[in-house]
């Protein structure tokens, strides 16, 4: 264990902070405005020389203009410069926001609703970085918000006073967590390597039943479709418009509270995919959203698709269990159950990923996108509706072992941030006394060029379809 050896410090005094009750005696508290220049400056007519820049949960990282995705305004003459060491702040809609704090290892441009600031030279924007992505992991910011969208006034910011250790403490502490890190996201990234591998074989074994089905000497024919190849002679290939109603939802204006105050109706965006299974949601709307922002009522037993996101997550499915509607990164696929169950219907997607994804690249304005003529028009084998559900509990006990394997897997990583960020909080806040140690690590490579830890824990980065719906 890193914080092993570790001693806390002699002396304490009160912080007098609602998340931090004591820091070390010698620490100063200090308020932002001391330690952070806000940067106004926005780069009008020059926008077209400047790197447009998000904040995600990969950190600020340069927006992808090859392959765009998401929303952008018509104009940048209002987005801010951002310089290297500057440090990006996201004050409102902070709850539903999956990263409010950003560290800047690049020139370039952001989004005007953004806050950014440059650190004074009594301050270090690395521990300051480290310090405030500690306090947004745990929404500790949540006493100092006002209004309906959860903001952070300025004022209220700048006079906000952050624990501010002696320099030499400083760069101790950040070396000490750059340490950490750097470790940790080692064995993050090994497991994330093993978990890839076993999905790999999980996909393997799905894709061959439903392609071919659970008799390896049944008889087969072309099916003229590319990625299934030959199928079974007695099954046959449909349009999933022939066998689904297909549509996509909507994302109601997070600025009108009668759409989400008191909501009860389960509203799921495109991170629900991820689950496989979806039996819950964290967010709800109203029966007035539903109706002026003409929201889908998506039926329990229908399947839902990512029709955006970069990483894995377009392309994936999910079979949802309750009655739900969806954010427009998703599309309902609600099968003619006479024809086709659910567990098949979301079995076959998912044995279709890698040509669903491919389909979602082709040239034209959708491109890095599905969408619903897409998966209308694309073909899924059908079986007779007792070979299916044969199929599907083959499957389930053939693959049965590798989802406990990964769910294992997922478990440690899970566990390994939450030490991560327990670890960050006992460093940041003086808890432990770091200097002694930082004199016998070996030096490790820049964080920012090797690790994604600088910008984020885990290095998970946010999905570039949903990046804008954050920057507005």
């Amino acid at each position: 264990m890193m914080i092993d050896g570790l001693k806390p410090y002699g002396d304490y005094k009160r912080a007098g902070l609602p998340w931090l009750d004591v820091i070390p005696a010698h620490w100063d508290l200090t308020p932002n405005r001391a330690l952070m220049q806000e940067q106004r400056a926005v780069v009008g007519e020059r926008a077209a020389s400047y790197t447009l820049l998000s904040l995600t949960l990969g950190g600020v990282i340069p927006r992808n203009m090859t392959n765009p995705k998401g929303k952008f305004p018509a104009e940048f003459n209002t987005y801010k410069v951002v310089k290297p060491d500057d440090l990006v702040f996201c004050l409102f809609d902070i709850d539903e926001t999956p990263r409010a704090v950003g560290h800047s290892k690049l020139d370039g441009m952001i989004t005007g609703a953004y806050d950014v600031f440059s650190p004074r030279a009594s301050s270090d924007s690395r521990f300051l970085f480290h310090y405030y992505l500690w306090v947004d992991q745990g929404k500790l910011l949540k006493p100092l918000y006002t209004g309906l969208r959860k903001t952070i006034q300025m004022g209220v910011f700048a006079s906000l006073k952050t624990p501010n250790p002696p320099p030499e403490e400083r760069n101790a502490i950040v070396r000490f967590l750059d340490h950490a890190n750097h470790k940790i996201d080692g064995f993050i990234r090994a497991k994330r390597k093993l978990i890839a591998l076993l999905d790999e074989q999980r996909q393997a074994i799905i894709r061959r039943a439903v392609a071919r089905g659970l008799n390896p000497s049944v008889a087969l024919r072309p099916s003229g479709v590319p990625w299934l190849g030959d199928i079974p002679v007695h099954w046959e290939t449909w349009r999933v418009s022939r066998l689904a109603k297909i549509g996509n939802g909507s994302t109601p204006s997070r600025g009108k509270p009668e759409y989400w105050n008191g909501g009860r109706y389960p509203w799921l965006n495109s991170s629900h995919v991820n689950r496989g299974l979806i039996d819950s949601s964290d967010q709800f709307v109203t029966s007035t959203a539903l109706r002026e922002c003409h929201l889908p009522r998506v039926p329990a037993n229908s399947v839902l698709v990512a029709i955006t996101g970069q990483g894995k997550t377009r392309g994936m499915s999910a079979i949802l269990t309750i009655d739900a509607t969806i954010n427009q990164h998703l599309a309902y696929i609600t099968p003619k159950t006479s024809i086709v169950t659910p567990r098949f219907l979301h079995l076959a997607l998912t044995a279709a990923y890698s040509p669903l994804r491919a389909l979602s690249q082709d040239s034209g304005s959708t491109k890095g996108a599905l969408t619903c003529e897409d998966l209308k028009r694309f073909k899924i084998p059908v079986p007779k509706l007792a070979e299916q559900r044969l199929i599907a509990e083959a499957i389930e006990r053939d693959t049965s072992k590798i989802r406990n394997a990964v769910a294992r897997i997922e478990r440690e990583i899970s566990l390994t941030q939450e030490y991560r960020m327990r670890l960050t909080a006992d460093i940041v806040t003086g808890k432990f006394d770091v200097r002694s140690a930082v004199a016998t690590l070996p030096d490790v490579p820049d964080v920012a060029a090797s690790s994604p830890h600088i910008a984020a824990p885990g290095g998970e980065v946010l999905e570039e379809s949903e990046i804008e719906e954050i920057d507005e």
